[in-house]
């Protein structure tokens, strides 16, 4: 009995301790975000009695899952909904503490706050009495970057990369870090993470919102991080995370001492044994209840995602001065593009108006777009919304500020600004977004119209592939690879697709290949020919001076200054493999990206390429199929001068 009293008492003194080591350390100001709706009022006393045994229940809940979410009550506004969310690189102990530690420096900083939100350099801690909560923090480092070209690079693809690892994450806790050299001497550290009960797509979405934020508000600084409720960000230019393969250190090896573990041992043994008696119901109940809420929000998060992404017409009308022709800057088979400014901040947008012969439904066409704006790479131009209002209906994207491919490549004066390495830059940009859409994203998309005009290039001269998925948004009628309506240029279709009407990610191959030899030659393909006035298609050209071995009589005499000619060269039969008429012949995507970053794999000699394809009318063949768009709105030798 006495033994039994002095182990009572050695633990309540432990509990003590580690009580008053948490307050010291609140003290110290390690909580850097709160936010309280409330301040000095009185809550109502159901809530509050909610709250004090919610927040009992967080601070006790295990941290072995490093996430734990709990409701306490039944009826609105009397619910108090909290969760905690411990860093991926914490061991479960530091998770306690840190969980702990917020909560009585949330005690402290938001007393009698309706809603509260605690950031910790290691966890977040928030309690509110609605099922969401929306506010969101960034911080950035006052110091610049230098050689701020190359940091833009380096981190837009770092943290394009850590968001997918982030969402793929298969241990289940949406968590990821990523290590990237920036400069010689510097390297460049970054962290993500997810709440573990979002799925895949939205732990994407949400890193990539919190990218934005990064790129928006921090560019050019020597660290910053972006803190959501849902999902955060973080890089610095050193590591601020722990090894991961460090995750759970060996007892008294992490900072935590042996006394402290045999304590916690000891009290979950007893409240194991308290507990079990009562356990095993309340699991069942709770997960009744949980898949209950999960189906709930899984609906509820489907309409949310539509109606947010819906713009009503009188905004596309202000935006684009009423759809002025000023405003205009392209138009194709499918409709106009004009370029707006969305009049509530500023955004500039590109606001695609589709023609109205679509006989897509206002519901299939809503559901289209949702599965279409889910597809996020660097060199896809991103859909922003769209709005459907009676005969109406109109894709909204982002605005890329240098125009398309077409508006440089084809023009003697500007296509100037197209060095070497910049087309080559824009060559394997292409081919990655083509082989997103092919390979990895969630649908298998072929575009079926990639040509110049349809490559449009930001700041620092970076593909982005546009009008992807709008013949599956506009409903061409089509099955099994089939349409009897050609959605694509003239040119620039393969002869499968044009004079048939079969499709597959090949004949995107196929474009791609007549871009490749556009981008090296500056001519267009659909009006190519020679000073002789001996009329030539550019594929037939390219073809003649291979087999005659002189395959740099295709390329732009401006790029004489800047390129490579082993690059050039490899480029050309890259792109003659590609227009080959036999389909199987063609390579994959993959197969492309790899050819274009080794320069020690021998490729395959090409085959011929097929008579190119103008017009149905040109070969003698009936206009059986209604043809959906006609109009084109290791060692460097430089080449000799």
């Amino acid at each position: 009995m006495l033994s039994f009293n002095i182990s009572r008492t050695l633990l309540f003194l432990c509990t003590l301790c580690l009580l008053v080591l948490s307050i010291e350390k609140v003290s110290s100001g390690i909580p850097n975000f709160c936010s309280s709706t409330t301040t000095n009022t009185t809550l109502n006393s159901t809530y509050q009695a909610n709250l004090n045994l919610l927040l009992s229940t967080l601070s006790n809940a295990s941290t072995a899952n490093r996430f734990y979410n709990s409701s306490v009550g039944h009826d609105p506004p009397n619910i108090a909904y909290g969760l905690f969310l411990c860093r991926g690189d914490t061991t479960p102990q530091r998770c306690q503490d840190c969980v702990v530690n917020a909560r009585i420096g949330m005690v402290q900083m938001c007393p009698n706050g309706e809603m509260a939100q605690v950031w910790a350099e290691k966890c977040l801690i928030r309690y509110s009495n609605q099922y969401n909560f929306s506010r969101s923090e960034y911080k950035c480092n006052e110091q610049n970057v230098t050689e701020v070209k190359r940091f833009r690079q380096v981190l837009g693809e770092m943290l394009e990369d850590l968001a997918t690892l982030a969402a793929n994450d298969q241990s289940g806790m949406k968590f990821a870090t990523k290590k990237t050299e920036f400069m010689a001497q510097e390297e460049l550290y970054s962290l993500a993470q997810c709440m573990p009960d979002l799925s895949v797509d939205n732990c994407y979405e949400c890193l990539r919102e919190a990218t934005s934020y990064v790129t928006s508000r921090c560019e050019e600084r020597r660290g910053a991080r972006v803190l959501f409720p849902s999902c955060n960000i973080r890089y610095e230019f050193y590591r601020f995370y722990s090894n991961l393969g460090s995750r759970a250190p060996p007892p008294g090896k992490d900072g935590v001492s042996t006394s402290v573990i045999i304590v916690a041992v000891v009290v979950t043994i007893i409240v194991m044994v308290m507990l079990f008696s009562i356990g095993f119901w309340c699991k069942r109940r709770k997960a009744r209840k949980r898949d209950y809420v999960i189906r709930k929000k899984n609906v509820a998060g489907e309409i949310e995602t539509v109606q947010s992404m819906q713009f009503d017409l009188e905004t596309i009308r202000a935006a684009t001065n009423d759809f002025s022709d000023d405003n205009k800057v392209g138009e194709g088979g499918f409709g106009v593009v004009y370029k707006g400014t969305l009049p509530y901040n500023g955004q500039e947008i590109a606001v695609k108006r589709l023609s109205r012969s679509s006989t897509q439904g206002a519901k299939e066409f809503k559901n289209e777009v949702a599965l279409v704006a889910k597809l996020q790479h660097r060199n896809l131009v991103r859909l922003l919304g769209f709005c459907l209002e009676g005969e109406e209906k109109i894709l909204v994207y982002e605005f890329v500020s240098n125009k398309s491919l077409d508006y440089f490549l084809f023009d003697p004066e500007r296509g100037k600004q197209l060095d070497w390495p910049t087309r080559y830059k824009i060559i394997g940009g292409i081919a990655k977004g083509i082989l997103y859409l092919h390979e990895d994203s969630r649908l298998r998309i072929i575009h079926r119209d990639l040509k110049a005009s349809n490559i449009l290039l930001d700041l620092d001269m970076y593909p982005k592939v546009s009008d992807f998925g709008i013949a599956r948004i506009f409903g061409v009628d089509e099955t099994q690879g089939k349409t009897t309506k050609i959605a694509g240029t003239y040119g620039y279709m393969s002869p499968e697709y044009a004079m048939h009407g079969k499709f597959s990610i090949k004949s995107d191959v196929y474009s791609f290949g007549v871009s490749i030899l556009e981008i090296i030659s500056g001519k267009k393909n659909s009006n190519f020919f020679q000073s002789d006035s001996v009329a030539d298609d550019l594929l037939s050209y390219t073809w003649k001076h291979w087999r005659e071995g002189t395959p740099l009589a295709l390329m732009d005499p401006t790029l004489a200054d800047s390129c490579s000619k082993n690059e050039v060269i490899r480029c050309i039969h890259i792109g003659l493999l590609c227009v080959q008429e036999n389909v199987d012949a063609r390579p994959s995507m993959a197969s492309i990206l790899f050819m274009l970053n080794s320069e020690s794999v021998t490729l395959p000699l090409p085959q011929k390429p097929p008579l190119i394809v103008h017009s149905r009318t040109e070969l003698g063949i009936p206009n059986v199929l209604e043809p959906w768009s006609l109009n084109e709105a290791s060692i460097t030798e430089l080449c000799p001068r």
